[in-house]
């Protein structure tokens, strides 16, 4: 137990020198975040703070990785974990210093994704026992996980809007997902998940808005924890299937994939470019209502710490109370989409009939 503690306050003060280091290369080399559509700040910040996340985690893994101690069958794996993380983090902060085509980064995402599948990261079945319903994925789990690595990394991308929410909603997740494999004793992808949410802890010390963001994540950040927050539940265990399954992964990470499906929808609706970043986010829609930037952070975390709350009552109850938890999940966040979704179209329209 002290041995891992140590590694996770080695992973932690990584995090915290890498991002101090970063302000002040920041700085030196005027490397700060563009304003645009989707943005609501103002001011020079810089974008580079993924690379504290990225090295903290890291080398908290590789020395995990080495360590004898550690289940062989998961040991062997994660430096396929290690390099294709790796490549979303490079690709992303490359994108921050000059943006790639959205069809460059694809590619990296997928090459990365077929990393880990080839490593035996993948969903195997989605079963309800209460149901008597049982779908054994066969080869169809490498395509269904595919999609989801990619969608989720790219789900994440888009809630990174204002200060603290993308790295407060990915520890959590991260943090929950612990406690999943806690349950299942699958200690090695248990530790995994929360260094992951150590090193997004240092990251928040300059990222909360206390008063303000002294740094974001960029897209290495973000890109760089959609990916690993997609990974995480499909860590194998000793008997090689994933111990988390798609129905509660996904309802965990519920917020961000939500608001995926909202945007995609919103910009269908409206003929423009899936790429095309407008300010009808979540988050930006609890501005609209009236809240802070801090309010929102706050109503969102509590969101998530709500959702969180039910999916681990869900996994630990059995038979129907499990499906009813679970569903109760998803209607949870579904009403909540969508009253905020009503009530930014009433604003809209409000202020539309003031215009004419």
């Amino acid at each position: 137990m002290m041995h891992y503690l140590f590694l996770l306050a080695i992973a932690f003060t990584a995090s915290v020198v890498s991002i101090f280091i970063v302000l002040r290369l920041s700085r030196y080399f005027g490397l700060f975040d563009t304003v645009n559509a989707r943005k609501v700040h103002s001011g020079k910040i810089p974008r580079l703070g993924g690379v504290g996340m990225f090295v903290g985690f890291v080398i908290g893994l590789i020395i995990f990785a080495l360590d004898n101690s550690v289940d062989n069958f998961l040991s062997v794996r994660i430096w396929n974990l290690i390099i294709s993380c790796a490549l979303i983090f490079v690709m992303g902060v490359w994108d921050d210093l000059k943006p790639w085509g959205a069809r460059w980064k694809l590619f990296v995402q997928i090459f990365a994704s077929v990393l880990v599948l080839s490593a035996g990261f993948t969903f195997h079945r989605i079963s309800f026992p209460a149901l008597n319903l049982v779908w054994n994925m066969g080869i169809l789990r490498y395509p269904v996980t595919l999609c989801w690595i990619i969608g989720v990394t790219n789900a994440v991308n888009l809630i990174d809007g204002i200060d603290g929410l993308a790295g407060s909603v990915s520890a959590m997740s991260a943090l929950i997902f612990a406690l999943f494999f806690s349950r299942y004793g699958n200690t090695g992808a248990m530790f995994i998940c929360i260094l992951l949410a150590v090193s997004i802890g240092g990251f928040l010390v300059f990222n909360l808005p206390l008063p303000r963001a002294k740094i974001f994540m960029g897209d290495g950040g973000s890109q760089f924890l959609g990916y690993m927050l997609a990974v995480l539940p499909l860590m194998p265990n000793s008997s090689g299937g994933a111990s988390i399954s798609l129905p509660f992964a996904a309802a965990v990470l519920m917020i961000p994939i939500f608001d995926t499906f909202a945007a995609l929808w919103r910009r269908k609706r409206e003929h423009r470019s899936f790429f095309e970043p407008d300010k009808f986010h979540l988050h930006h829609k609890l501005m609209m209502l009236g809240f802070s930037a801090r309010h929102a952070l706050l109503i969102l975390i509590v969101l998530q710490f709500i959702i969180g709350l039910l999916v681990i009552m869900a996994d630990q109850a059995t038979d129907l109370a499990s499906v009813i938890l679970l569903f109760t999940v998803y209607l949870l966040g579904i009403l909540f989409f969508s009253v905020i979704h009503i009530r930014k179209e009433e604003i809209l329209e409000k202020s539309r009939l003031i215009d004419n």
